[in-house]
């Protein structure tokens, strides 16, 4: 009987290591340290969404159809299942250095207006990096 591949600890939820590799044909087993996909460590209902998002070509409004849910639903799941892949959505990428953009634009509107003196302005920069 083979079992899906335990990603965390069930006792302690830190990440495992995959150790060995067994040919169940021949008998063969490799001992060392392996890498597993980020797919390994979705639970059977994200795997089935992921399965269906791909039939669906990546259409959401076809995933909608498919699962009869809304397409913030469909996003929540997806944003959901990028996190547990270990990746951060690239929307929250695009929103978090579009907030950047803005705060050094109101840096530099606070220097031409004369609000923000230049090592005011370095400090504001340097404090949010």
């Amino acid at each position: 009987m083979t079992h899906p591949i335990l990603t965390h600890c069930p006792i302690c939820k830190e990440p495992t290591t995959v150790t060995q590799i067994r040919c169940e044909v021949c008998d063969l087993t490799i001992e060392g340290h392996f890498m597993v996909s980020g797919l390994a460590a979705l639970s059977p209902e994200q795997l089935e969404f992921v399965e269906t998002f791909l039939r669906c070509e990546g259409k959401i409004n076809r995933v909608e159809k498919e699962f009869n849910i809304s397409y913030p639903t469909v996003r929540s799941r997806l944003n959901e299942i990028i996190y547990t892949m270990g990746y951060e959505p690239l929307a929250e990428i695009e929103a978090d250095e579009a907030e950047r953009e803005a705060f050094r634009r109101d840096i530099l509107d606070g220097l031409a207006s004369g609000d923000l003196m230049p090592d005011e302005a370095v400090k504001l920069l340097k404090k949010h990096e």
